[in-house]
């Protein structure tokens, strides 16, 4: 009997190869296009799978598949028990609210019954808070008073002076027998290099600490998108914070001309339930579970709100859909303010019928953004808007990182998400919707004057680019879904 001859050999790896190759890339594009929520986001997959084998499968393996979704699905909500909570969708409940709710909210209500876990609760005091220099103080007051727990998630953490002072606070809390956790998304974190990461430092406070979804090789965990964007402080005084701002020295608009933002003090029930998202992110993160707090927490104002979670780990669009759904509810207004603005059709379409109704339709952006790709991105996409009667305001410096969106005179949403495909479709966010007159007041207020102290950005000004800016822009318009 002969011996395999190397040709047979080198043929054979030769063939085993070709199959592994073009299995992988099969499997890859079949496995994206019964997965993937868009048509577009399907055909990239595809592509790439296709056409680039073998990187193209293992880029579709490493940032292509939810596995957060896969997660998610096994983790009980435990930390929602008691707070009336059900789950999302068509055929959620329907809740009476005439108690405390204008008449002309009822659909807008209802919406949000069947896209939220959480009801609209009364009894809230809303606090609105200026750049850091607002803001801090009360977060670390708050921090210094808890007795029984202090929960933190940010997207960012720095390790300078403001994030040192918060450091030094929960280790403090730490050491005086608070149960403190503090979550910090695991690519966030990298904002403060160079230096010591802030979860480092934390642990060595005493604190319990987590990243979310870290980045690591092995085994492979690459995602920049699902990224755990939400705001959160929250502790056992009834108190919590959310909103826009990270915690760093950025947000100190007078000492360094940083970023502008705004965030939110809560006081009464909907504390419960931002407690609870806390709660449900930490078990995700650290597979430990625990319960909200049964201590009650009583009326202190007049508004009614609601917890609003996005993320890819429920429906994808609960949160779009909601804004377009209260742009159709409008009777007088839309006032917008983001950084970020890359909407998605249903709620330019929304917007475009708002302006075609004669309502005020006024959109705030940053005259210089930190991340320029995204605004030439933008502005591609401004041109449907203005041609409708849309108004758009160029804000000067410095930099406004605020996410506003208010409705007449009653209603707003306010909290983490931007309005781009980021933060509605690719990652955590937190949002907490207002129905109170005196407090969405002051919202509308703050955006009227802002708009009163920006440039307006016509359609005139849009055709005057020059056809390299008009060709940047377009460009960058390509990679929109994943900006």
């Amino acid at each position: 009997m002969t011996g395999i001859s190397a040709e047979f050999v080198d043929a054979l790896q030769f063939w085993a190869t070709v199959i592994i190759v073009v299995g992988s890339a099969l499997a890859a594009a079949i496995h994206a296009l019964l997965t993937r929520e868009t048509p577009s986001g399907a055909f990239g997959w595809i592509g790439v799978s296709l056409l680039f084998p073998p990187v193209g499968p293992l880029l579709y393996y490493m940032f292509g598949i939810n596995r957060v979704r896969i997660r998610a699905r096994r983790l009980d909500r435990a930390s929602r028990h008691g707070l009336g909570a059900h789950q999302p969708g068509a055929n959620a409940p329907l809740r009476d609210y005439s108690a405390f709710l204008d008449p002309r909210r009822y659909g807008l209500a209802a919406a949000g019954d069947r896209l939220s876990a959480w009801p609209i609760v009364p009894g809230n005091d809303v606090a609105v808070l200026h750049n850091g220099e607002a803001a801090y103080p009360p977060m670390l007051e708050a921090i210094e008073r808890a007795t029984r727990f202090v929960y933190m998630t940010t997207y960012i953490l720095e390790t300078n002076t403001v994030g040192r002072r918060f450091i030094t606070a929960l280790g403090r809390a730490a050491a005086r027998g608070v149960d403190v956790r503090v979550l910090i998304d695991g690519v966030g974190e990298y904002y403060a290099w160079p230096g010591r990461r802030a979860v480092a430092l934390l642990r060595r406070e005493g604190v319990q600490a987590a990243r979310f979804l870290p980045p690591r090789l092995i085994p492979p965990s690459l995602q920049l998108n699902l990224r755990n964007h939400r705001k959160i402080l929250v502790t056992d005084a009834g108190l919590a914070f959310t909103g826009g701002m990270n915690i760093g020295d950025r947000h100190m608009v007078t000492e360094t001309g940083g970023t502008a933002d705004l965030q939110f003090r809560l006081a009464g029930p909907v504390v419960r339930q931002i407690e609870a998202v806390f709660l449900s992110d930490w078990a995700f993160a650290t597979g430990r579970q625990s319960g909200v707090s049964r201590r009650r927490i009583a009326a202190n104002g007049s508004a009614a709100c609601r917890t609003v979670e996005n993320g890819p780990t429920r429906d994808t669009e609960r949160l779009a859909t909601l804004l377009a759904t209260a742009v159709t509810s409008a009777r007088e207004r839309v006032l917008i303010m983001t950084p970020y603005f890359l909407p998605g059709p249903a709620l330019i379409g929304a917007l475009q019928a708002a302006a075609l109704r004669g309502l005020d339709v006024s959109i705030v952006l940053p005259e210089r953004n930190n991340l320029p790709f995204v605004a030439w991105a933008a502005r591609h996409g401004l041109g449907e808007l203005l041609a409708r009667g849309v108004r758009i305001y160029h804000r000067p410096p410095p930099f406004a990182h605020t996410k506003l969106f208010v409705v007449d005179d009653d209603y707003a949403l306010v909290g983490s998400p931007n309005l781009d495909p980021r933060s509605l479709r690719l990652n955590f966010e937190l949002a907490v919707e207002i129905f109170d007159t005196a407090a969405v007041a002051r919202l509308a207020e703050h955006l009227r004057d802002t708009r009163a102290d920006s440039r307006r950005y016509t359609l005139a000004d849009l055709r005057r680019r020059r056809w390299p800016a008009r060709l940047r822009d377009s460009f960058f318009w390509l990679f929109s879904p994943y900006l």
